[in-house]
């Protein structure tokens, strides 16, 4: 590769010197008088040789160029699963089923009682078949049922969008934070469509509600060297971690995390751009693990009684705020226009120049972006970032409803707000669509696209039912309460 490098490298010089001499050779003598004669006889005597030259240089500097730039990444098309009516999880079911584990105390299920109804969570979201049986011993068959049926169901409806032979899938990208068994997720895909043998599978685990934006830019990573197609399947996985302890921050997750799956089917071949519904523009991931309290902020551990669950603490809020603001100062430069950057750095100059050097400054990303797809981990979440980015109501709208019908599904949400906008009939062609995620780490992840043709609601779009019914204006009472 290096002696490649090199070879492209000394072509271009070549042709670069070819130019100068063919387009000076006539002002030579007089701008090098002590040239040797020889060599200006060879220049006027070997025009054809020289051109020649020329020619075979910036041929081979065209192909360096086309064979090395980067290839377009396209969202082809997405789906998110919807479980049956019967998995549907209301405050009563919620209440009725705890109730009936007989594994919580009163303080416990009062405790869960209070965070559910001032969590934005509203009555029709999906909990797992796990939720509703009446062993509530952690059982593995009871997480590959689930697995299963939001995958399997969310694949099989996208190939069938895309009309894609599951043959010409040549990357899978599995990401589920809580259950990884061996074979693997992705090996289970693999297995259920028969992908073939050379498809390159990745699996991950562990990254929290942002492995679905993190998995589109793996993905990204490894198309725009060579074309190919790239399923991405975002699911999460609560049958063997439902938290029966008293631990306040443990308990949260109890109340606020649904049932949930997303896939999305990406490619970098350029001649789906006609079918493709839009093109990724950039990536960014920024990780916060090296401080203490960002690492600790939303942490798997085991309580005092050996009770394993997933610890929600209340320094999250606080991590969430100062790392989005991290991540923000990062992706402004590449995202907003020159007009708002320049407004921006007039504001932090007046400031400091006034002394008032803890004023914060945010720049208007409406300037950047028409969309903003924000991840709904839960209302205070959401509070906390509409604070900072001086987003008003309709601009939190789509993370709110999506917290609100389908509760946190961790990382699939941003496909689920996606839907909302394409459900309302917002996506216009040319417009700017920004995912941003959260998750444990503590880590940050956008995801910035170009919409190429208008969207409407597509026949399987999870709010298809439902849709003209949001917003819901109750919600902020509801949840203030």
């Amino acid at each position: 590769m290096r002696s490649i490098t090199l070879f492209v490298k000394v072509s271009i010089f070549t042709m670069l010197a070819l130019m100068i001499i063919i387009t000076v050779r006539p002002l030579i003598p007089a701008i090098i008088p002590s040239l040797h004669p020889d060599a200006l006889h060879f220049v006027s005597h070997h025009k054809f040789l020289l051109l020649s030259l020329l020619i075979w240089c910036t041929t081979v500097s065209l192909l360096a160029y086309l064979s090395t730039r980067s290839l377009p990444v396209l969202l082809l098309d997405y789906t998110c699963f919807k479980p049956d009516l019967d998995q549907r999880c209301s405050f009563e079911v919620c209440e009725f089923l705890g109730l009936r584990s007989r594994r919580f105390s009163p303080t416990s299920a009062d405790f869960m009682r209070a965070i559910y109804r001032k969590s934005g969570l509203g009555d029709e979201t999906y909990s797992p078949p796990y939720f509703f049986q009446t062993d509530y011993d952690a059982k593995f068959h009871h997480a590959i049922l689930e697995a299963q049926q939001g995958m399997f169901s969310a694949v099989d409806s996208l190939l069938a969008k895309t009309a894609l032979d599951s043959s010409r899938i040549t990357v899978l990208i599995i990401a589920c934070s809580m259950f990884a068994p061996s074979p693997s997720l992705s090996s289970l895909i693999v297995h259920r469509f028969r992908l073939p043998h050379s498809v390159k599978t990745f699996t991950l685990a562990g990254m929290g509600c942002s492995a679905g934006t993190t998995s589109i830019d793996l993905a990204a990573r490894i198309l725009r060297r060579q074309v190919g197609y790239a399923l991405i399947v975002v699911t999460e996985n609560t049958s063997l971690n439902w938290y029966f302890g008293d631990n306040r921050h443990m308990l949260v997750t109890n109340c606020i995390f649904r049932e949930g799956t997303a896939a999305a089917l990406v490619t970098s071949d350029p001649t789906r751009r006609g079918d493709a519904k839009m093109e990724l523009v950039g990536t960014l991931r920024t990780h916060h693990g090296a401080d203490d309290a960002a690492y600790n902020a939303a942490i798997q551990m085991e309580d005092e009684d050996g009770n394993v669950g997933v610890a929600l603490t209340q320094d999250l809020v606080r991590v969430a705020g100062a790392r989005l603001k991290n991540h923000i100062s990062t992706l402004a430069p590449r995202v907003l226009p020159v007009s708002e950057l320049l407004r921006y750095l007039y504001g932090v100059t007046r400031s400091f120049m006034a002394g008032e050097r803890k004023a914060v400054h945010v720049p208007d990303f409406t300037k950047a972006f028409e969309h903003m797809c924000i991840h709904s981990g839960g209302k205070a979440v959401i509070d906390a970032v509409g604070k900072i980015m001086g987003f008003d109501d309709g601009l939190t709208e789509p993370a709110r409803m999506c917290l609100h019908r389908f509760g946190n599904t961790s990382s699939s949400l941003v496909f689920y707000e996606l839907a909302y906008f394409e459900a309302k009939g917002r996506i216009k062609s040319g417009h700017r669509v920004w995912m941003l995620a959260f998750g444990t780490g503590f880590k940050a992840c956008s995801a910035v696209w170009r919409v190429l043709r208008d969207s409407g609601m597509d026949p399987d779009n999870p709010w298809k039912d439902c849709i003209h019914r949001y917003p819901v204006l109750q919600w902020h009472a509801a949840s203030k309460k």
